[in-house]
Formats: C-alpha cells, sequence, structure tokens
C-alpha cells in the first residue's frame, strides 16, 4: 500500500478545526493548496478538488464518511477496485488542543503504477495541514 500523510498540531477545539475544515468552498481561500472545489459536502455526494500540486486536473472523490468533529473521508479510483485512493481527515482532541491528520492510502491490482504517475502530494499534504492550523490559530 502507497500513502501520502501530514498531521499538524493545532491550538484550537476540534469543533473549530471541524467548522474550517467541512468548508470546502473556503479551501482556497487560505493557504491549503487547492485551488478550487465543486460539489456539496454531504454523505455519498461527488466531490472534484483541484490542486496546485497537479495543475489543470481536479480529483473527483465520494464522501463516504462524515463523523463530526472527528472523521471525514473521501474515496475515488477506477471500477472493479483495481485502483483506489482514500483520503482520510481525523480530528483528535490532544491537550488544550487538536491533533489533525490528512493521510490517503492507495490499494488495489494497479496500485504500483498509478502511484508511478501521481506527483509528489507529500508537500501538498504540509501545506494543507500548516494552512488549516494557521487559520484555526
Amino acid at each position: 500500500m502507497r500513502s501520502y500523510e501530514a498531521s499538524s498540531l493545532i491550538g484550537a477545539t476540534p469543533e473549530k478545526v471541524w467548522t474550517l475544515l467541512t468548508d470546502i468552498a473556503a479551501w482556497p481561500g487560505w493557504d491549503s493548496g487547492v485551488t478550487k472545489v465543486d460539489g456539496r459536502l454531504a454523505l455519498g455526494e461527488k466531490l472534484s478538488i483541484a490542486v496546485e500540486a497537479n495543475p489543470g486536473r481536479a480529483f473527483p472523490v465520494k464522501v463516504v464518511e462524515l463523523t463530526a468533529p472527528e472523521r471525514m473521508v473521501f474515496a475515488g479510483g477506477m471500477p472493479f477496485g483495481l485502483f483506489t485512493g482514500r483520503r482520510t481527515y481525523t480530528l483528535v482532541p490532544e491537550g488544550a488542543g487538536t491533533r489533525f491528520t490528512m493521510r490517503e492510502e492507495y490499494t488495489g491490482p494497479l496500485a504500483g503504477l498509478i502511484f508511478k504517475s501521481i506527483p509528489d502530494l507529500g508537500p501538498s499534504f504540509r501545506q494543507f495541514a500548516e494552512g488549516l492550523k494557521r487559520q484555526a490559530e
């Protein structure tokens, strides 16, 4: 399994961070690395997310979990499970703040091959985590 992950300790409550995280239309307005989000954030809905790390291409995903104020999961990929990308955003109380983690895992028979064509999302993930931290604090 291939993956990317970034984390930050945010000096704000999970509820405050959740409010910012789930306002997907605002993501491009703070230093998130996201340039555009189309769609409505609701369980079962489809979103299209465009990012600076891969200009000219939007990632289609489906909202597969929304558990306020703890966890949000998006999934996308190819039919028959040939390739699946699953992005999980988690918020965990830590001390007086919140540990935010964003992780994307790639699975399926074609994951190794497709992973090679995906740009390095590590810097983009760190940018999102740090941008959310700055926005919340």
